[in-house]
């Protein structure tokens, strides 16, 4: 009897101590749950405009779902294998305490759980791992008040949406995508039941490393729903029987990407406010205009050596490319270096010196925009000094008189740089700023590129977009839509416009960019689409033949982009060994992977457009011989013309060393000249002329003839 008051007496006490405890737990329970911390890390996406994902972007890979989009049978499978008694209970499944705590005092330490699904996420959430009896009563608060809170399906949502699953996913979303390539709404009951036996151990059951113990996992968990009543006998069977089928979609961190990826939270953080941070855990949807294909070509293209000639074997030189689409300014594809390493050095973003790519936007462009330049306009081609300055051509040659169009073409300097000190730099510089390129430059060597800090491949990208359409620039951008982890469109790109240049004028330069790739210094490689654009080259004085930098900038209809070459610091062993053929032939080979939707430039219907240019033939094959024309003697020129009917041809007479132009014909091969002396030898010569520029070309050889001398010939030749 005693020993039975003893009982009854600690039993009371037992009670009275649990109601404290619980009214305690009651009290506290506002304290101990923070509603900051049940916001899950959730993984951002970046997806194209056709919602196809290109990467995830994430602290934890985590994609939140409703418990609404969680079949029932999956459900059920988490709830026999984590907490059968789950819709009984109010936070603590007492049966299961006791349970665990008769086995922890046999074995004489803390040794099984016994914790609900809701207590796990009380600890997943709010808790450390430790096995302390304080972290239980903490948990303990936390689950009962939890439970008080927020519904089942609530919390059974949160626990879905939280649990680890192995190889980097969070949540059951993304682990049935990470595993079997679909969304919760597909999971079978064996998938589902194999989801449910990861959270225990997920290294240890994978599916991927471990498929043999996962099955057995697997295989116990539906004997548990069967047990519980949630799948009759004869369907456990049926599914223990299958195999396991896994179609494996991890994300991974492709390298071809990162110079993007980088580039896109830039973005995020300067135009809308968001951390790198915030990016990472907030679960947002960001619409990129990345072109795939182009992207991971020019990643492919930058591991290819054999477009990158340095002089150093061990040390490749570097690289930037980016380009973007022509009418919308959305970027294409970002290329930041060979080996760009995130948040490493962008070379996109890295000033250099231009050279001759800078001539389109510094003067051409600026020149074509007054009314007194055309594109077959001559401009001197001399040997000058101006103030000390005085620039060279590369090959040493000057023709005197050179059209715009062949100064571009051939990338001549002494052209440029008269040009730019006609129109006056003031004015020249007016044009850069509003392409998107400020520079505190003030002299004539603006004109050849050289200019003191610099510009960067992004710069120049925009600076020649004008050309490429209507004249005007845009602001390129990285996010084209921004959507928040409740669907809500936060942001979208809007970008300003800025005429530059007249629309004849950006017509004018696309034709004359155009010979530049056709005709002129950028004809290396193959491209399957129209392109135009200018090379760059800027040499290493410390070395005979080095290259310091190499550019080429060009757009297609579609595309604009850039390309820049070189080594971070040149020396007299480190330096490239080639010009701007080699970023020609990547941009061209990068271009070609995307398949162009318009082949050909399309003229804007209120410009007019420029004369192809005229090539002058040699004359090799002039001949002369005598004619009778109403009883009088001619003299009959015949030669090769060209093809090109618009080409003039000037005719000469030439006695005693002196020639003198007696007349002129178009489109043809032959010429007669009445009225001549029937005695004596008169020569000829015959010049082809540009209609477009009124230059001679070659002077024809020299055919000469006696008329006497010719007409006795001729009547013998009859009589015999």
């Amino acid at each position: 009897m005693k020993k039975l008051g003893i009982g009854l007496i600690a039993t009371i006490a037992v009670f009275l101590v649990g109601l404290l405890g619980y009214l305690g737990i009651l009290l506290a329970g506002n304290y101990a749950i923070d509603e900051k911390k049940l916001v899950m890390n959730s993984a951002t996406k970046l997806v194209t405009p056709k919602d196809e994902l290109i990467t995830k972007l994430y602290i934890e890979n985590r994609d939140p779902v409703s418990i609404e989009d969680i079949p029932e049978h999956v459900q059920e499978a988490f709830i026999a294998t984590e907490d059968s008694r789950f819709y009984d209970h109010h936070g603590l499944d007492i049966k299961a305490i006791g349970r665990a705590l008769y086995r922890d005092i046999l074995a004489g330490e803390k040794v099984e759980g016994g914790s609900t699904i809701t207590q796990q996420l009380a600890k997943n959430v709010f808790l450390t791992n430790d096995k302390s009896w304080l972290r239980k009563t903490k948990e303990a608060v936390i689950a009962i008040n939890l439970e008080r809170n927020y519904s089942k399906e609530k919390i059974l949502e949160m626990y879905l949406n939280q649990i680890y699953f192995g190889h980097g996913a969070y949540g059951i979303q993304s682990a049935s995508k990470l595993y079997f390539n679909k969304k919760t709404t597909e999971l079978s009951i064996e998938e589902g039941a194999l989801l449910a036996g990861l959270p225990k151990a997920p290294s240890n059951y994978s599916p991927i490393d471990q498929p043999e113990k996962s099955k057995e996992r697997r295989d116990l968990i539906l004997s548990l729903m069967e047990k519980q009543d949630y799948l009759t006998a004869e369907k456990a069977v049926r599914l223990q029987g299958k195999t396991v089928a896994l179609d494996i979609a991890e994300v991974t961190k492709d390298p071809s990407f990162l110079t993007y990826v980088d580039m896109t939270l830039d973005e995020a953080k300067t135009k809308y406010n968001l951390s790198n941070e915030e990016v990472l855990r907030g679960g947002y949807k960001i619409v990129v205009p990345m072109d795939v294909t182009l992207q991971k070509s020019a990643y492919t293209e930058f591991q290819n050596k054999a477009l990158f000639p340095g002089s150093d074997p061990n040390m490749p030189p570097e690289g930037a490319l980016t380009m973007m689409d022509v009418k919308s300014g959305g970027v294409l594809a970002v290329q930041g270096g060979r080996n760009y390493v995130q948040k490493g050095l962008n070379h996109v973003n890295a000033r250099r010196q231009p050279g001759s790519s800078f001539k389109p936007i510094a003067v051409y462009g600026p020149a074509l925009d007054k009314k007194e330049y055309e594109p077959y306009t001559l401009l001197q081609d001399k040997k000058e000094e101006y103030n000390g300055y005085s620039p060279s051509n590369y090959n040493g040659q000057y023709s005197g008189e050179m059209p715009l169009y062949d100064a571009v073409r051939v990338s001549a300097n002494a052209p440029a740089v008269w040009l730019l000190n006609e129109i006056g730099i003031s004015y020249a510089k007016s044009y850069l700023e509003k392409s998107g390129i400020s520079i505190e430059d003030q002299d004539l060597k603006i004109a050849l590129g050289g200019i003191d800090k610099g510009v960067t491949p992004f710069e120049m990208m925009e600076a020649y977009r004008p050309f490429a359409y209507q004249g005007e620039r845009i602001e390129p951008y990285f996010i084209e839509k921004l959507y928040n982890h409740d669907g809500e469109l936060v942001g979208e790109a809007k970008p300003e416009k800025e005429s530059v240049y007249k629309k004849q004028t950006a017509w004018y330069m696309t034709r004359i960019l155009e010979g530049v790739v056709k005709n002129g210094t950028a004809q290396s490689g193959k491209v399957n689409t129209a392109l135009a654009g200018k090379t760059g080259t800027t040499s290493f004085e410390g070395v005979k033949g080095g290259v310091r930098d190499a550019w080429f900038v060009g757009y297609t209809p579609e595309i604009v982009g850039s390309v820049w070459m070189g080594y971070d610091r040149t020396t007299k062993d480190q330096y490239l060994k080639g010009g701007s053929e080699y970023p020609v032939q990547l941009f061209k080979k990068v271009v070609n992977a995307s398949e162009a939707k318009t082949k050909a430039f399309k003229k804007p219907e209120d410009v007019k457009d420029m004369e192809k240019p005229v090539n002058l033939p040699e004359i090799d094959d002039l001949k002369a011989d005598i004619d009778f024309l109403y009883g009088l003697p001619a003299v009959t020129l015949k030669w090769t013309a060209s093809s090109d009917d618009r080409v003039e041809y000037a005719i000469y007479e030439v006695k005693d060393g002196n020639r003198k132009k007696i007349d002129s014909v178009t489109g043809k091969g032959e010429y007669t000249k009445h009225s001549v002396s029937f005695f004596g030898s008169v020569s000829y010569q015959v010049v082809p002329v540009n209609p477009l520029t009124d230059q001679e070309g070659t002077p024809s050889n020299e055919t000469s003839i006696r008329l006497f001398d010719r007409f006795m010939d001729r009547n013998e030749e009859e009589a015999g």
